[in-house]
């Protein structure tokens, strides 16, 4: 293992000649972050090096000093890349933990670097690289799971199946149509997602701690030099703004919601009741005690995640709703609740894109069910209009006579006999049977957005071409 400097007086240092003595182990265990922000030691490394660069290039510092200390990041870059690198509790944070070890390596060099910042605009450029980073990943894996929805909805775009409203049968759909709605609300997500990243593409390095600094530091290079549009513009915004951060968990609870509303419908969709799809065993568990059963856990543990992203939501805007400008230590309960909800939503992307291109539909049984509970009693009322010349409303009450004489028969609407309709009202022919298949229903819906084949067609086309 590398060594560190992890004594008592070394720790001290960073409180300066304020205080005595340390912290007592009490105050060391509330105040150390190391436990989970050692997540950013490639963001810290990447943002020192870039600050030692231009502190050089600005002659704060001499180019000397700057490579010993780039080549002692470097260093122990690959130390802790190699797990050879000893974290310290009594070092508090990455950062301390970093510089720590760079004067180990380098000598008074070391010291140099932290010249024109403080660990305020330190934290936040590493987080803000890491939240970045996280968005980034996020919009390819959405991009993923959209791709996998518009594979499915082309082999699709004419499997007849029941649409919904409260869980009731409502008219006939496709399958692929259904599928496109899905690809609309995660292109939504992924909409959110860029814009976020826009919204975050600024450097915070060079804030200091709250006022800026005296030193004739350039923080557009820096800006540049760690991927940003530009620096941010006020100082002491720039270290108090957690935004960026609570805008990642806003997306990522959108997204669980719309994972978890997926997710129940496999939950439902692959009940013996239903049957539309099937999970192979890479989705399923079976029972400890019930040898027949096969169990959707992998969508249910999608549905719950939904819980823990949302729960890290509220915490981080419990945790800033109250502090008042600029840094407070609040701010350090910032990060868990970021890496817990960025796993949480990696993981369910991920089983979800599975999930979707796994699942075996059972054509037969979702188009036998599209035509239970007249689905096509909308269309009887829509041909009266459109042939018969009726009001809608007046349409709506002669179709609810003809649905009730279906149910008394116990029969569909396509086979109720024409006299039978007939005695509900005169102007119906026989061509209102050409409406009353759900494949006719299906392929009459041809409105922009439409659950038409052709329509599906379209959108998938669109959708393939901006993904």
């Amino acid at each position: 293992m590398a060594e560190n400097n992890t004594d008592t007086k070394s720790s001290n240092q960073m409180w300066g000649g304020r205080f005595a003595s340390g912290p007592d182990a009490i105050m060391e265990e509330i105040n150390a972050s190391i436990g989970f922000d050692k997540k950013l030691f490639a963001q810290d490394i990447r943002g020192s090096i870039a600050h030692a660069t231009m502190l050089a290039h600005q002659g704060i510092i001499s180019s000397d000093d700057k490579d010993k200390i780039v080549h002692g990041l470097n260093t122990i870059l690959s130390e802790i890349e190699s797990g050879t690198f000893e974290f310290s509790r009594r070092l508090e944070d990455i950062h301390m933990n970093i510089e720590a070890r760079l004067t180990t390596l380098i000598g008074p060099a070391a010291g140099r670097l932290h010249t024109a910042r403080s660990r305020n605009d330190q934290v936040a450029l590493d987080f803000r690289l890491w939240v970045k980073e996280e968005l980034q990943k996020t919009e390819r894996m959405l991009t993923g799971l959209i791709a996998a929805f518009l594979d499915r909805a082309e082999e699709h775009a004419e499997s007849v199946m029941p649409g919904f409203t409260h869980l009731q049968t409502a008219q006939p759909v496709t399958f692929g149509h259904h599928c496109m709605a899905y690809v609309e609300m995660f292109g939504r997500d992924r909409s959110r997602v860029r814009h976020a990243i826009e919204h975050l593409d600024e450097s915070p390095i060079g804030a200091a701690a709250l006022a800026g600094t005296g030193y004739p530091i350039d923080r557009h290079m820096t800006a540049k030099a760690l991927g940003f549009r530009e620096p941010t513009r006020n100082s002491i915004d720039t270290v108090s703004d957690r935004d960026f951060a609570i805008e990642f968990l806003s997306i990522a609870a959108i997204t669980g919601m719309h994972l978890s509303r997926l997710a129940e419908e496999i939950v439902i969709w692959s009940t013996p009741q239903f049957g539309f799809v099937r999970l192979s065993d890479a989705f399923s568990t079976g029972s400890s005690i019930m040898p027949q059963k096969k169990n959707p856990d992998a969508a249910e543990l999608v549905r719950a995640k939904t819980g823990r992203i949302n729960g890290s939501l509220i915490a981080l805007l419990t945790i800033m709703k109250g502090l008042p400008l600029a840094y407070s230590k609040d701010m350090q309960e910032d990060k868990e609740q970021v890496f817990d909800a960025a796993e949480s939503l990696e993981l369910a992307i991920a089983a979800m894109t599975g999930m979707v291109r796994d699942m075996a539909v059972n054509t037969a049984r979702m188009k036998a069910a599209a035509g239970s509970g007249f689905s096509t009693a909308t269309d009887l009322a829509d041909w009266l209009v459109r042939e018969a010349g009726l009001p809608f409303r007046d349409a709506h009450h002669v179709t609810g006579r003809a649905v009730a004489l279906a149910e008394s028969k116990g029969c569909d609407l396509a086979e109720l006999p024409l006299a039978d309709l007939q005695a509900i009202h005169s102007a119906i022919t026989d061509k209102v049977y050409d409406v009353l298949t759900v494949e006719a229903s299906v392929a009459s819906r041809k409105s922009f957005g439409g659950t038409a084949p052709s329509e599906v067609r379209k959108q998938i086309a669109f959708w393939r071409a901006r993904n």
